[in-house]
């Protein structure tokens, strides 16, 4: 990735900041700016307001409009009381008289005492008409005046009976204004740039919290690539990455098992192949080399021919036991392969395969026996399949006892399990060889067994298999090898 994301996100989160920052510092700047000026005009306007109070005291109550104000007049004159009035108020104040025709100020004009109502600039009337008419009044006409950008506000002097002795005109500078508002913009802009600092750190911090995680991940998938299952990605968060990671490690594992099973596939592919190819080779070489002893009239004896005939027909009834064989456990391997199920009583099944295996025991000089209860033992299957399964076992017995031994099979049951047990008297299993009896081809060799393809007992296993049988060989300890039954009497899922 070469930190893509890792740049991605701190981009994205500085932008983003940036975005909010000047979408913030925008709209800070008009609605301060818009504040300001509505504090200023509301203070202006409380000032105004108060010296036009206060003035109204030092006027006489009987003063008529049309009559002016009398310099002089209280408080040393009303010059010196306006001066004194800039003085506190740190404005410039002017006072119109009823009549409109005089303005007088203080010492912060050009114009030592007043000037003339029509000296002033072109607009001022509006306000002054206002403030007579009883309202307070704002302009910015005077800016002109003054040269400078400038807010006036005019308040009336109203008389205790009344009446409008004349106007108060207070001036301010929008500079003022200006300046508190660009004031608090540079510490706003100030603190703007600290935070983008420290939000560039949090980015940092935050998107290499959430790239270490994705990271891991991907050391893990170059390693799972490598062909290493055994890796973990050790993120543990309780989040959707977290989550992620954990869905990782859960498919690494199932592909280790997979991965794992496909070696144990492609190893008994392998030994099935090895298995079949040594099985067929041997009746294939006796028949061909039977086949051309004939041919090339090296056997011309009719004894002989017909022992070589004989050898022949022996070695195709083994191919084509072999070949049915492996139809049937390929079959039993197939999940799809569906059995004939249905309710039976493993006490017919068993004297069935009794019945047929005596025949084959009485020609080897061996006797078959059979003891089970007197009661039922029902059991969802398929009986084709069962009774094959149990004539494998049986036959096997047979085969490995010795002449005049005995092959016992008892079904007895025990809670709701039925328990089949068949046992002979041959040499036993050798221990080596017990926990591999069920594999295919995996056969003893011995004389007993030379005529066995080392399919039958992996054709039982499987039948076992699908009808939940369980099914255990072992050695019995007065000899002989003992293979147990285990059917559960509840239909098998």
């Amino acid at each position: 990735m070469k930190n893509k994301i890792l740049r991605r996100l701190i981009l994205y989160f500085m932008a983003s900041f940036l975005v909010f920052a000047l979408v913030i510092g925008l709209m800070f700047s008009v609605l301060f700016s818009q504040h300001n000026i509505h504090v200023h005009h509301a203070e202006l306007e409380r000032r105004a307001v108060r010296i036009a109070e206060t003035l109204s005291a030092f006027i006489d109550d009987t003063a008529r409009p049309g009559m002016g104000f009398r310099m002089g007049q209280g408080m040393g004159g009303m010059g010196s009381f306006i001066r004194h009035i800039e003085h506190i108020a740190m404005s410039d104040v002017w006072i119109v008289d009823s009549d409109a025709e005089q303005i007088m100020f203080g010492h912060h004009h050009r114009h030592s005492t007043g000037m003339a109502y029509y000296e002033l600039p072109a607009g001022a009337e509006q306000i002054i008409s206002e403030a007579f008419g009883g309202s307070v009044a704002f302009d910015e006409s005077f800016s002109l005046f003054w040269d400078r950008p400038t807010i006036t506000v005019a308040a009336p002097i109203i008389l205790p009976n009344g009446l409008i002795a004349g106007v108060v005109l207070l001036h301010s500078e929008l500079a003022d204004i200006s300046y508190a508002t660009n004031h608090t913009l540079t510490l706003l802009l100030y603190s703007m740039g600290a935070a983008v600092f420290v939000s560039v750190l949090v980015a940092i911090v935050l998107s290499t919290r959430f790239t270490k995680p994705l990271n891991q991940m991907k050391a893990a998938a170059l390693q799972v690539s490598g062909g290493d299952f055994n890796v973990k990605t050790q993120v543990l968060q309780k989040d959707e990455i977290g989550d992620l990671a954990s869905v990782f490690d859960d498919m690494v594992a199932k592909l280790s098992m997979t991965f794992q099973e496909r070696e144990q596939l492609d190893k008994l592919r392998q030994d099935f192949v090895a298995n079949i190819s040594h099985e067929l080779r041997t009746p294939i070489t006796v028949m061909r080399g039977s086949l051309e002893a004939l041919l090339d009239g090296i056997v011309s004896d009719t004894n002989m021919v017909r022992e070589y005939h004989s050898q022949m027909l022996k070695e195709c009834t083994y191919l084509e036991r072999l070949v049915s064989d492996l139809l049937d456990l390929s079959r039993l391997q197939n999940t799809e392969f569906a059995m004939e199920s249905q309710v039976i009583d493993l006490k017919d099944v068993t004297e069935d395969v009794t019945r047929t295996m005596t025949k084959v025991a009485q020609q080897k000089g061996v006797s078959l026996t059979l003891s089970c209860d007197d009661i039922g033992f029902p059991f969802v299957g398929d009986y084709g399949r069962l009774r094959q399964m149990l004539i494998i076992v049986a036959d096997n017995a047979v085969k490995f006892s010795p002449q005049d031994g005995e092959v016992q099979i008892r079904l007895y049951k025990d809670e709701n399990t039925a328990h089949i047990l068949i046992r002979d008297e041959g040499s036993g299993i050798h221990p080596t060889d017990l926990d591999h009896i069920f594999e295919r081809f995996y056969k003893q060799r011995s004389e007993q067994n030379k005529t066995g393809t080392g399919l039958g007992l992996a054709i039982a296993k499987q039948i076992a298999d699908r009808h939940g049988i369980a099914i255990h060989a072992a050695n019995h300890d007065s000899g002989g090898a003992v293979f147990t039954f285990a059917f559960p009497l509840a239909p098998p899922r």
